[in-house]
């Protein structure tokens, strides 16, 4: 079988007998591959630090007629996490990231949008705050799986919510007016609001040198883990860190 290679995303790894690694790759070419990479943790030579979830590398390997998982064969590094300093604010972010796209893609099947919006936000997440590359990521990857609602009026009657109040339920996608809102709702401010129109507007680097605190777009990521724990019938388990960090 030919040798493939692709610009890729290492999302997750696990020991797989004495030396080998499993490894779960989101590709540029074909989407979440599944591979076994022999011997990883004795060769440094072909994988090195490259099998560090959240690196951005350039892997090759070979699909294996009749089996599922595919054949590893190397990497190269072209986006380490471990080349800036490491904390925990950081590392969660970096799993967040990975955790996602292992959990809401389906395997072999190629997402260019997906793809450069995550290698984007890796980018962005080497340096400063983690919260508005965070957001712009999770905004963008509910809107690109078809998920988010429309933010610009309210789900029960259509009245236009622009420049006024609104509020979202943990049981219903979409945002209510104050009249409609119901019991135990949560207030999405109008700042956040404008903040992910803004979002969609723009590239994540050009908020590169932007100061936006934790506190404004907490609202947001809530109503967006919301509505993904409601699709995928439970919580991300960085959610929970995440909103710790908060």
């Amino acid at each position: 079988m030919a040798l493939k290679n692709s610009e890729a995303v290492v999302l997750r790894t696990y020991p797989l007998r004495e030396a080998d690694l499993l490894v779960t790759l989101f590709t540029r070419s074909e989407g979440k591959v599944k591979g076994v990479a022999k011997s990883a943790k004795r060769s440094q030579k072909r994988f090195g630090g490259a099998l560090e979830p959240a690196t951005c590398v350039r892997a090759w390997w070979q699909d294996r007629e009749g089996q599922e998982l595919a054949r590893l064969d190397s990497c190269d590094v072209l986006l380490s996490p471990l080349a800036s300093p490491m904390d925990y604010a950081r590392a969660v972010a970096l799993a967040h990231v990975c955790e996602m796209l292992d959990d809401l893609l389906p395997d072999r099947e190629q997402n260019d949008s997906v793809f450069r919006l995550a290698w984007a936000v890796l980018q962005e997440l080497e340096t400063g705050s983690i919260w508005l590359p965070v957001t712009y990521f999770d905004l963008w990857m509910v809107r690109l799986l078809g998920f988010l609602p429309p933010l610009e009026e309210c789900i029960e009657c259509g009245e236009a919510l622009e420049g006024r109040p609104a509020w979202f339920h943990a049981l219903r996608d979409g945002l209510y007016c104050q009249q409609h809102k119901r019991i135990a709702s949560s207030e999405m401010s109008v700042e956040s609001r404008a903040l992910a129109a803004q979002f969609f507007r723009n590239p994540v680097d050009h908020f590169a040198d932007i100061a936006v605190p934790a506190n404004r777009m907490a609202d947001l990521r809530k109503f967006l883990m919301q509505i993904l724990s409601r699709h995928l019938d439970r919580t991300l388990q960085t959610a929970a860190q995440m909103e710790k960090l908060d």
